[in-house]
């Protein structure tokens, strides 16, 4: 069997940059936040380490690096040790299928598609790599021996199982209206002037409002933080991480709001779809950071004005609400892409 060493070139390349991209982009997500809610709480946030704080994400990786690494006596120290690789590699591992645009001519490169990878199941692909985050939190949580970090895991296990429901439900519509599972055809399927073919407008934006909140009760972010909630379990399932292996977790929450906004850009606003793309594709690029980075916004924002549930309505709320709506708005848009045949 030939292997063709051109392709593997280019995906090789291709994984290089988008890795250190995003990177780049989890980094200053950190950054950002810490600014934005500074602003929201008025006050001044990190402004010391470079120009405007910006290189504050640098010197706290510093930090993380040269901080002492503590393990518990009674930990299961493998399992310990593997926890946060399980809970942040899963959340890499998807950035292979989004397309961050369409098809663009490059100087001295020639003709390339922003992804690195498609294929006709992308989206399962996502949610498969997504759903195995858990399993890290729940590995931490029961291998540190401590009763705060036990209690943050078993909460967010089922919290994720109560919301992965909805969160995989609400895609269906979207789903019905594309007629693919390939991320890249999803995002073609919603090509439009203006906008006038995004999902969100066209009959699914109950799915988006459902898909929304389920992403943030899944990335465990403030209203839904209850696995990591510091009033009744100091730090959760991260109480007994320290340096390395606690910066590990911070970025594989970071990682999955990356996830979680690019799939809402993708399946309910049209991916790199936008004015004037068929003229200028390397405006698709652009278009695309803006809405993902519109996401992460509103995360912060999030965090920095509503309080946090209590655990028995953020359970209700999942089951007794968001579930049912995933159901009605699955046999909405079926009827609607019934009638549109």
């Amino acid at each position: 069997m030939s292997i063709d060493v051109g392709f593997l070139l280019e995906a090789l390349i291709k994984i290089v940059v988008v890795f250190h991209i995003v990177l780049i982009i989890l980094a200053y997500t950190v950054y950002a936040e810490r600014r934005v809610l500074a602003v929201i709480q008025n006050r001044l946030g990190p402004n010391r380490v470079g120009p405007q704080g910006l290189l504050q994400p640098f010197a706290d990786l510093l930090k993380f690096i040269f901080k002492e690494e503590l393990v518990p006596l009674a930990a299961n120290k493998w399992l310990y040790l593997l926890a946060p690789l399980v809970a942040l590699v899963p959340a890499f591992m998807t950035m292979i299928v989004y397309p961050f645009g369409g098809t663009v001519n490059l100087p001295w490169v020639g003709e390339i598609d922003l992804v690195v990878t498609h294929f006709n199941v992308g989206l399962l692909y996502v949610f498969a790599m997504t759903s195995l985050g858990v399993y890290g939190i729940v590995i931490a949580g029961w291998a540190s021996n401590s009763k705060y970090s036990l209690l943050g895991g078993l909460r967010s296990s089922a919290q994720m199982v109560s919301y992965e429901l909805a969160l995989s439900l609400s895609v269906i519509g979207a789903l019905l209206q594309a007629g693919s599972l390939d991320l890249v055809e999803i995002v073609r399927a919603q090509g439009g002037f203006f906008g006038l073919g995004w999902h969100i407008f066209w009959f699914q934006p109950l799915g988006f409002f459902i898909f929304l909140i389920s992403a943030i009760a899944e990335t465990n972010r403030i209203p839904f933080d209850l696995p990591e909630a510091e009033t009744e379990l100091v730090a959760g399932f991260h109480t007994e991480y320290s340096a390395m292996k606690f910066a590990l977790f911070f970025l594989g929450e970071y990682a999955n709001m990356l996830t979680a906004s690019v799939l809402a850009t993708v399946l309910f606003l049209g991916g790199w779809q936008g004015p004037f793309v068929d003229q200028f594709p390397l405006l698709g690029p652009v278009y695309f950071l803006g809405k993902v980075f519109f996401f992460i916004f509103l995360y912060i924002w999030l965090r920095g004005t509503l309080p946090r549930f209590r655990y028995d309505q953020l359970m209700n709320f999942g089951w007794k609400f968001l579930l049912p709506a995933a159901l009605f708005n699955i046999v909405l848009s079926a009827i609607v892409a019934l009638f549109a045949l």
